[in-house]
């Protein structure tokens, strides 16, 4: 009796340890693939341009973005110490992780190029986020800013720092970054960006839009090799007006080995792009490495957590 009473409790566990079986074929293996890619890039920026990262909820990221003087050309040299002697840029920002996928910010950038003396409010959403069977072949992160000059306004109206009203000091930025990382070893990025600038000078372009690229190349446990490329599109009219006045616009193109210790994250680079902010280094760089006008330059990122 006692074996049949066995025998009866063997044939009824069977058939639910099999459908438990298939549901796990069918769920717990497909719930693994399906697990998010995270640290595409280790920053919430390349090098210049943006990376798709946003900060974990309650995280508090403090950023320092330092661009020094022109390593060659007339403006550097040992005379200034190949360009250590002087500053271009200098940004120092708070962000903050409002949830996984938002991050907030606001931060003071000395500027570089047509206005000084900048702040700047910030945004990131994180749309999509890559999964590791690929059925989400790319993360899709937003970005944008507004940010206003502090500078005394000229009287001359003909200058461009001139401000009739508080909404020609304003600029905005629009951007998506489109992320996707391959195994352990490389991250690439695609950056369209849309500029808007209140204030412009004579045959400038009010809008622009440009496209951006960047990677990470890991070569060991805690360093990188990082790059960034922005082509800004501006129209001819515009271009052949600048030139023919001694001004020529250039492609940003940035440099860097990413050096992560811990809380720190820390970028040596090198660009010749003289400013940090979007605003400014997409439309407004004038300078090339092909003249020495490059500079050194690092970004640094300390991360405190103030959630639980």
């Amino acid at each position: 009796m006692l074996k049949l009473r066995m025998l009866s409790v063997l044939l009824l566990a069977a058939p639910a340890a099999m459908a438990q079986n298939d549901l796990g074929e069918m769920f717990g293996k497909d719930s693994v693939r399906r697990d998010p890619v995270i640290a595409t890039f280790k920053s919430t920026r390349i090098i210049n341009g943006q990376s798709n990262e946003t900060l974990a909820k309650g995280d508090l990221d403090f950023r320092v973005a330092h661009r020094f003087g022109d390593m060659g050309g007339s403006g550097g040299g040992s005379s200034t110490f190949f360009g250590l002697d002087n500053s271009t840029d200098i940004r120092i920002a708070f962000e903050y992780g409002i949830t996984d996928r938002l991050t907030a910010g606001i931060s003071r950038t000395k500027g570089s190029g047509n206005f000084s003396q900048m702040y700047e409010v910030l945004g990131k959403f994180k749309v999509l986020q890559q999964t590791m069977d690929n059925r989400i072949p790319v993360g899709v992160t937003v970005f944008g800013n507004a940010v206003v000059t502090g500078m005394k306004s000229s009287p001359d109206k003909s200058d461009l720092n001139y401000f009739d009203k508080f909404s020609s000091r304003l600029s905005y930025t629009a951007q998506a970054i489109i992320s996707r990382k391959f195994g352990d070893i490389i991250s690439l990025a695609l950056l369209p960006t849309y500029i808007h600038r209140n204030r412009v000078g004579y045959k400038d372009m009010n809008n622009m839009f440009a496209m951006g690229v960047g990677g990470r190349l890991r070569f060991s446990k805690r360093m990188a090799l990082v790059v960034d490329y922005f082509v800004p599109f501006r129209d001819e009219e515009s271009k052949d007006y600048y030139e023919s006045r001694g001004t020529k616009y250039y492609n940003s193109l940035g440099v860097g080995v990413e050096i992560e210790t811990g809380g720190h994250v820390f970028h040596l680079n090198f660009t010749n792009s003289t400013a940090v902010l979007e605003n400014q280094f997409i439309p407004e760089t004038v300078s090339t490495w092909t003249h020495g006008q490059f500079r050194w330059g690092f970004n640094i990122s300390r991360r405190f957590s103030l959630g639980k």
